[in-house]
């Protein structure tokens, strides 16, 4: 047991220990250490300006955070018990989840930052609907993802990569394929090999007994509304509330 801190100093010194001993012993937090520093990097080559930068760098503060608090409770853990217990695993598979979602978001923040900036930026400005293209497949994926949890945690059966009462496989095979049957529609060829590479994928998780046949079409149904839904659906919504808005005032 650490010696209980005198003064200021000492609390700062016991905290950069800490992130010294997470940096240490801890392969993931090394390779965030990396990311951050490169995403930073790239932030300050490209011009981003100083709320991008407050932003990325808030995201990227996050996943370290939750880094730290992830190695803290699995030393809490080792430190209580030395054999297997369920309750153990649920500790450190929950603060394990919690690393997961701080680093998809520090990767959609990125995404949505840098789609703006540099050669990027360039390209879409040659096609302004590219750029609302791209962050909807974003908005897409997340909202799948989370679907897919929301719904297996409802189903109480399977994991979240293995099992359930719907196959996020083949949910999120068949949601590529209709994206870009939406995005590149005049393009029969590579309409053809989404659509193969969607059914490949679902007659997998059939065919390894993974998922029963209703659970695949259920994950397939997924996959195609909701891109559906966010690349129509919504815009003729909206569009239709703008007319209306207009036409009363």
């Amino acid at each position: 047991m650490r010696p209980r801190p005198k003064n200021a100093f000492d609390s700062f010194r016991y905290a950069l220990d800490g992130i010294l001993h997470g940096f240490r012993s801890q392969r993931h937090m090394r390779f965030h250490f990396c990311i951050a520093v490169l995403a930073l990097l790239a932030g300050v080559i490209y011009g981003l300006n100083a709320t991008e930068l407050l932003v990325l760098t808030f995201a990227i503060s996050l996943v370290i955070i939750a880094e730290l608090f992830n190695t803290a409770i699995e030393a809490v853990v080792d430190l209580v018990t030395t054999t297997y217990h369920p309750l153990a695993k649920y500790a450190k598979d929950v603060a394990a989840g919690a690393v997961l979602i701080a680093a998809l978001n520090a990767c959609v923040v990125g995404l949505l930052l840098f789609l703006d900036v540099g050669p990027v930026q360039r390209m879409i400005s040659r096609e302004p609907s590219m750029q609302v293209e791209f962050q909807t497949v974003i908005v897409t994926i997340v909202m799948l993802l989370v679907l897919l949890v929301i719904w297996k945690v409802l189903g109480n059966k399977g994991t979240f990569l293995h099992g359930g009462v719907v196959s996020g496989h083949s949910a999120a095979g068949f949601c590529l394929c209709t994206l870009i049957l939406l995005i590149s529609p005049t393009n029969p060829f590579v309409a053809f090999l989404a659509i193969l590479m969607a059914l490949i994928i679902s007659q997998s998780r059939v065919e390894a007994g993974v998922h029963t046949l209703q659970e695949v079409l259920i994950g397939a149904l997924i996959g195609i509304l909701l891109p559906v839904v966010l690349f129509r659906v919504v815009p003729e919504v909206l569009r239709h509330l703008t007319v209306r808005a207009a036409s009363a005032g």
